[in-house]
């Protein structure tokens, strides 16, 4: 199945929520870390893990139909 069915259960509605909230917990945990270090090579490191984790928080909304395109 290479699209996601139209309805979607209660259940994988609740596992997409719990999905979302760890990965968006995830990118502010990364996002505050972020700011406080000093090493800039760490920096851009903890930069791309927030942004990977922004990335899949989109990919959730989108599955729900909350963003087009």
């Amino acid at each position: 199945m290479n699209e996601p069915p139209r309805m979607i259960s209660t259940k994988d509605l609740s596992y997409l929520s719990d999905m979302f909230a760890w990965n968006f917990t995830a990118a502010k945990v990364a996002y505050n870390f972020k700011e406080k270090i000093v090493s800039p090579e760490i920096q851009e490191l903890v930069g791309r893990i927030n942004q990977m984790h922004v990335g899949i928080c989109h990919k959730i909304i989108q599955i729900l139909g909350g963003q087009n395109g």
